[in-house]
């Protein structure tokens, strides 16, 4: 055997053992892919059927009231829970509470307009009269106030045109800022103020929100927030008109803002209340 002949024999053993590892590592890494489809398609399997399953998906406003024509306010509560787990959002112990609310305004359409929330708080008070009294800063006595608040929709469901006045308290008219944190919201009012807004007037005939081209109705501006943008809407205008719309599987929104005082709404005899017994 020649030096040149066994140099040629050491030079082929690595390459081979080279190959055949590469050739393990190819089928190891087909097979995880392999896995990792199936994978995702069971997942998409999985929530197709949990879509297929979610009445709060399919459900019209007759099934939110009961014989007697009053507002069932569990009915509605059973929904958003669904909701919630829909969307793997965490259910405090709290929402099991009165604190939980739901309201149809006493319009009999709760699938198209209502909502339910949550004021994790809302405090007011003076600067220096809470906690150990000891401020004595430059605004001792001056008032502040701040909210914390969770809105759910349902699909497609509408929080109504409204506004928030100063009152005699010494608060000032409610200023806030919402973000949506699971689904996606159409947001309306009477004037632009983040630059992305269209017209209303300029939407689709079939999607133009409840009340569009009444009398009492005054938005006139639309933008739209996601989940996914994280960017949030702010109500620029003081005592300006507002509302909100969910998208197609309801959504959840965040608000952050001063205090929360005097409400009105533009649909003349609309009340923050539930329709009693017909």
């Amino acid at each position: 055997m020649s030096p040149s002949a066994g140099m040629e024999r050491r030079r082929d053993g690595p390459v081979k053992e080279i190959v055949v590892s590469m050739n393990r590592r190819q089928m190891m890494g087909t097979a995880a892919g392999v896995a990792a489809g199936l994978a995702i398609g069971a997942g998409c399997r999985e929530e197709s059927r949990k879509m297929a399953k979610a009445s709060f998906l399919t459900n019209g406003s007759g099934d939110y009231y009961k014989a007697d024509g009053s507002f069932d306010a569990e009915k509605a509560k059973a929904a958003y829970f669904e909701m919630m787990q829909y969307y793997n959002y965490p259910i405090p112990d709290v929402l099991r509470t009165d604190e939980f609310w739901v309201c149809d305004f006493m319009q009999r359409d709760y699938g198209k307009l209502g909502m339910g929330g949550i004021f994790w708080i809302n405090a007011k008070g003076k600067y220096g009269e809470n906690g150990a009294k000891a401020y004595k800063g430059a605004f001792a006595d001056k008032n502040y106030g701040y909210l914390g608040h969770e809105i759910y929709l349902l699909p497609g469901q509408v929080l109504p045109e409204h506004r928030h006045i100063g009152g005699d308290e010494g608060y000032g008219p409610k200023m806030e800022a919402w973000q949506v944190r699971y689904g996606e919201v159409q947001f309306f009012g009477e004037h632009k103020g983040a630059g992305d807004e269209t017209l209303i007037s300029n939407m689709p005939a079939s999607e133009r929100p409840w009340g569009f081209g009444q009398d009492w109705f005054k938005s006139k501006y639309v933008a739209k927030r996601t989940a996914k943008s994280g960017q949030l809407y702010t109500l620029e205008d003081p005592e300006s008109w507002h509302f909100q719309r969910a998208g197609k599987t309801g959504a959840i929104v965040t608000e952050y803002a001063t205090y929360h005082n005097h409400v009105m709404f533009s649909k003349p005899g609309m009340e923050f209340a539930s329709s009693p017994a017909s």
